[in-house]
């Protein structure tokens, strides 16, 4: 009588969520993966901790989870684009010792997808999910940007605006004036929350709608805008290597 291998049954869970998480273009929450997977929630928990833990995935706060550092590894440094774009981060952010981020417009919505920190130069504490809060961060201001007029007022219809700080811009005309001004670079001036700025250009890319940026507390933004020409030059590269 002949019997097949001896399978693993947790090791293919953990290669079926690597694989959910590789094919897609934007961060997964944990309820998304155990629905693409067949999977209980509480499985599905499990197995990314351990995931993470062990490098093989991220998670991007206010988001969900995208390929970690060791699958890059593995794969000679070529596992999918995030791990192609990530080096272009890591030195934006050694260059303006600030934390830096990626968004991309996928399927309608604006997603975070990576970002770079450090203990010297931490994140933004990400209470409020980038796909809701275009309009109050510089990374949502540059993606809208990159759009046509039609596009952009598509997605603002299609949005609320609420009011995250004193400094939030709720008013749809206002910020398309102000969009439609956004050129070198998009601006968040505590408007997504109070004591930070962020500083975001656009990716020049017909196959991308994507946007880089850096974030910094409020008072030493001017040393960021100084700094423009670094900015511009990491969404290039960004273009650059999603190209390749």
């Amino acid at each position: 009588m002949t019997t097949g291998p001896t399978l693993i049954g947790s090791v293919q869970r953990a290669l079926t969520l690597l694989n959910v998480v590789g094919e897609a273009d934007r961060p997964l929450p944990a309820k998304t993966l155990a629905r693409r997977t067949g999977q209980p929630l509480p499985t599905t928990y499990h197995l990314l901790r351990t995931l993470v833990h062990e490098g093989y995935l991220r998670r991007v706060d206010g988001e969900g989870y995208v390929l970690g550092d060791q699958v890059a590894a593995l794969s000679g440094g070529a596992s999918g684009r995030v791990a192609r774009l990530r080096p272009v981060l890591e030195g934006l952010h050694a260059e303006l010792c600030a934390a830096v981020y990626l968004s991309v417009l996928d399927d309608g919505e604006i997603w975070l997808v990576d970002l770079v920190d450090s203990p010297a130069t931490p994140r933004v504490d990400l209470w409020v999910g980038f796909h809701d809060a275009a309009h109050a961060t510089a990374l949502g201001k540059a993606v809208l940007s990159a759009l046509d007029d039609a596009a952009r007022r598509d997605y603002l219809g299609d949005h609320d605006l609420p009011d995250l700080t004193p400094h939030t811009v709720t008013d749809r005309r206002t910020l398309l004036r102000q969009l439609e001004d956004t050129h070198d670079y998009a601006l968040d001036r505590e408007e997504y929350a109070l004591g930070t700025a962020c500083v975001a250009a656009a990716v020049p890319s017909r196959s991308l709608v994507a946007a880089i940026a850096v974030s910094v507390p409020a008072r030493q933004v001017q040393r960021v805008l100084e700094r423009g020409d670094a900015l511009r030059r990491a969404a290039r590269l960004i273009a650059y290597a999603d190209a390749g």
